[in-house]
């Protein structure tokens, strides 16, 4: 993501221009409008048109539109974020009030005005957005097993399916071995060109290969010998960054398991992705060890943060960026006031984790916000009865 232009008075009122490079850009627009924000970008818009005679004449014309955010609609994996709206300011073509859906689009501007102004949330999801040195720690991963192989790319805040690659291959037969072989070359081959289009291999940062059996070394045997054929230097410089772990199946879900993985783990120790994941391991030792330092929940945490416990030498706040997307404003400014809180009034330390990646989705799993206490504090969950006490007895069963 590029900033473009920035105007924000102390208030916090104003407006943001953005202009999204890759499908990763658009996950960062989806955390970033809400509905009653004001959204302006351009649009292919169909507009009919009736001569003299009164025939009619349909054409698609290419304007800007203003719309007042209703709702927001983002799939991950296509990386497409539709959002929906009334037209705030009227033009030719639209009447004020009327309803539109903008589609944004990688290589094109959007700007972006807070209903309620730009608050250190979403500032830090720009902040974000825009810093040149995340896609550093993109990691590429392909799970596979004969026959088809998923082409994924691991970010700092969501694992994203580039592309899945399907090969037939016969199977093997007795004096007919050779078209096995033959079809395996060749759904590797298919693969590795696949990979190539979609991450860099000559980068210094690894690269996952799992798989049931041996289809994954074999698939790195394969790209070792291809490179070293075809002289690819850089490749095989590398050659050290591929990482080959075993997988129940070549589907996708498979991937979480080989995240958990402890040699996985160990390699990506450096990644936002690891680093939380091991966040969250401590988070949940201290848990079980419930000796009064580590709480979850809404209201417990926000006891603890009152009271002081969530600040300097050793508090932390973690919370999901799930919370931040709210559709009641009274409900996200909860949020963003208890973060406010811990990092400026209490010193404390605050981690957003991604609800896309698995540690945001354990965080979640314990009501989307946790805390490691910097004293022990007693009791926060009394008066807990009903539907909420079932709630936090399935937690406690969920850290056990």
């Amino acid at each position: 993501m590029r900033l473009i232009k920035q105007n924000i008075d102390r208030d916090g009122s104003g407006t943001i221009t953005l202009f999204p490079e890759e499908p990763e850009d658009m996950w960062h627009a989806f955390n970033l409008i809400r509905p009653t924000d004001l959204l302006r970008a351009s649009a292919l818009r169909r507009v009919t048109t009736e001569s003299a005679t009164g025939s009619t004449a349909s054409h698609r014309v290419h304007t800007s539109f203003s719309i007042r955010v209703t709702s927001i609609d983002f799939d991950p994996q296509a990386g497409q974020l539709h959002v929906a709206g009334r037209i705030a300011e009227e033009n030719k073509y639209v009447k004020i009030g009327a309803f539109h859906t903008l589609d944004l689009e990688l290589q094109r501007n959007f700007t972006l005005e807070k209903a309620e102004g730009w608050d250190s949330i979403a500032l830090d999801v720009v902040k974000d957005a825009v810093d040149p040195n995340r896609r550093a720690d993109a990691v590429g991963a392909v799970v596979m097993q004969e026959g088809f192989a998923n082409i994924c790319l691991i970010t700092e805040y969501q694992t994203i399916l580039r592309q899945r690659v399907e090969v037939g291959i016969p199977r093997k037969r007795q004096g007919r071995a050779g078209d096995h072989d033959k079809g395996l070359t060749k759904f590797f081959q298919t693969t590795l060109e696949t990979l190539l289009r979609h991450v860099d291999l000559t980068a210094p940062r690894p690269i996952l290969l799992a798989s049931p059996g041996f289809t994954a070394s074999s698939f790195q045997k394969f790209i070792i010998e291809t490179a070293t054929a075809t002289g690819n230097k850089p490749l095989l410089a590398n050659k050290t960054n591929f990482l080959v772990v075993h997988s129940s199946s070549g589907h996708l879900h498979a991937l979480n398991e080989v995240l958990k993985s402890p040699e996985v783990l160990a390699r990506l120790k450096d990644t936002k992705y690891a680093r939380e994941t091991r966040l969250m391991d401590d988070f949940m030792t201290l848990l079980r060890k419930d000796d009064g330092r580590a709480w979850y929940g809404p209201n417990e945490v926000t006891q603890a943060v009152e009271k002081g416990a969530v600040g300097r030498g050793g508090g932390i706040l973690l919370i999901s960026n799930s919370l931040f997307r709210a559709q009641e404003v009274g409900v996200r400014r909860r949020w963003v006031d208890l973060v406010d809180k811990v990092k400026d009034v209490e010193g404390g330390e605050v981690r957003v984790l991604s609800s896309e990646h698995e540690s945001g989705k354990r965080l979640e799993g314990l009501g989307g916000v946790a805390a490691i206490l910097t004293f022990p504090l007693d009791d926060l969950d009394d008066g807990e009865d009903g539907e909420e006490g079932d709630l936090v007895a399935n937690m406690n069963h969920l850290a056990t």
